[in-house]
């Protein structure tokens, strides 16, 4: 048993008999009463999404789950090949099991993977991916005066972000996977 406050994304519950993946979860503390974390859950077994509101003082079962670094290899329309980091053995993780993270995916990108019983459960993403741009709309004089001008920028492996107006095609940018959201460019 442990408890609430110790949930991170992607850690693996035993709630009303079935194992859930947390997929997002928000820690909240009221002015008023207590504490309490609002999370939203994935069943494992039916797919089903739910949300649900935990208090801080509540215990919850963390499944005896194991997590391997893989390396993502390819994808098709039935999901995406990952190969353990130390044995070599090539895991197909499923789109419904990837669900919302698959866009992220990018070749010879290393992930965490749960497995229960020898079956892949959930994945990690790490905080921060480093893409290229592919495509965007250049730069033009006088765009800047407005402040914080964004414009959408296409990456290597097809994501869509929105952008800082200077960045242009080529450039290596970290893209936060938690938001989708522009990080920094890297040098």
């Amino acid at each position: 048993m442990a408890n609430v406050s110790e949930m991170s994304k992607g850690s693996v519950i035993k709630w009303k008999d079935d194992l859930w993946v947390i997929n997002e979860f928000q820690h909240v503390s009221p002015g008023k009463g207590s504490a309490f974390t609002r999370i939203k859950l994935k069943n494992i077994s039916t797919g089903k999404t739910v949300e649900n509101t935990f208090k801080a003082t509540e215990q919850l079962e963390f499944a005896d789950v194991q997590r391997k670094t893989m390396q993502y290899l390819y994808g098709d329309k039935d999901g995406a090949t990952f190969m353990d980091m130390v044995s070599y053995e090539q895991v197909v993780i499923g789109n419904d099991i990837l669900g919302e993270e698959r866009k992220y995916l990018l070749e010879g990108l290393q992930v965490s993977v749960s497995m229960y019983n020898d079956q892949a459960i959930a994945i990690a993403l790490p905080k921060k991916v480093e893409y290229v741009v592919e495509q965007t709309q250049p730069a033009v004089k006088g765009d800047t005066a407005s402040g914080n001008v964004q414009k959408d920028a296409v990456m290597t492996n097809g994501l869509l972000v929105r952008v800082p107006i200077f960045i242009k095609e080529g450039d290596k940018l970290l893209i936060n996977t938690d938001t989708c959201e522009y990080s920094e460019r890297v040098k």
